[in-house]
């Protein structure tokens, strides 16, 4: 999934950032030729996430650096676990050192935060997804980092699908249409090869949306009994997606109304980064 090119921007916006006047105290009190060695550590126990980034941030820096990765994407650590030895220039070290733990650290807490949900509701048929909540400039990214933790991936873009929103249907009954007209115009309008998903608040929007054909029917913020209550009338004709307030508390009583997909923002928007550091030896 990860475009090599998108990646290198990424990396060298992240580095430009940081280094816009060099590493001043680094410059100042390091020489140049100082040898050094570094292990980069986790400080909390999770899924690994982003070692190849942190890598290339590294190598980007000074290309003569040896990177060593001891743990791979999706292994689990244990506190204390070795992640990342480095060997090389120590300036070259201390130049890359946040960036390459910002990735680190940032997409661990999501592969790790995916993998806990994963685990709530393992043994049922459900598909744990991210949505488009993500940092600006770093969507292709988080979306790895939840394919690493276990979930699968929304859609990328707003040109993956015709996903009809609230604003969508308000615009559009405002102008006299109804859901099935709505979804009529979407066919007409849209490659056959895209999904028609659509929002709805209540069973009996859910029973529309499934008489009018929707492929996908999203219940928005909807209680356990309302979830319930849709399923059994879309009975199987259209995939059911949950989203809207989903928590590691109830993520299991969710999936188990019979729900197809739980769609959550907060695997992206507001995770907590692992707590990974670099050390000196």
């Amino acid at each position: 999934m990860l475009n090599t090119q998108e990646i290198e921007q990424i990396i060298d916006q992240a580095l430009a950032e940081d280094l816009m006047l060099g590493d001043i105290t680094t410059e100042t009190l390091v020489n140049d030729d100082q040898h050094g060695k570094a292990s980069i550590i986790a400080k909390a126990k999770g899924i690994i996430a982003g070692t190849e980034i942190a890598k290339q941030v590294f190598l980007k820096v000074d290309s003569e650096l040896i990177v060593d990765i001891i743990i791979k994407d999706g292994d689990y650590v244990k506190t204390g676990g070795v992640i990342i030895s480095l060997e090389g220039k120590a300036a070259s070290i201390l130049k890359a050192e946040r960036v390459a733990l910002n990735f680190l650290q940032h997409l661990s807490g999501i592969a790790s935060e995916t993998a806990r949900y994963v685990k709530a509701i393992e043994g049922l048929s459900v598909k744990i997804t991210d949505t488009r909540k993500t940092i600006p400039g770093l969507r292709t990214l988080q979306k790895y980092a939840v394919q690493v933790g276990g979930g699968k991936n929304h859609r990328m873009h707003l040109g993956d699908g015709i996903l009809i929103k609230d604003n969508h249907l308000a615009i559009l009954r405002s102008q006299g249409l109804n859901m099935e007209q709505i979804i009529s115009i979407a066919r007409q309008k849209a490659s056959p090869a895209l999904k028609i998903e659509i929002e709805v608040k209540t069973p009996h929007e859910a029973a529309e949306a499934t008489k009018a054909g929707a492929d996908i029917i999203m219940l928005d913020n909807m209680n356990l009994v309302d979830m319930r209550q849709a399923v059994q009338l879309i009975k199987g004709q259209a995939t059911v997606e949950a989203s809207g307030g989903i928590t590691l508390h109830n993520i299991r009583a969710i999936a188990e109304t019979g729900v197809d997909i739980i769609s959550t923002g907060a695997l992206t928007h507001s995770i907590k980064a692992m707590d990974i550091s670099l050390k000196l030896d």
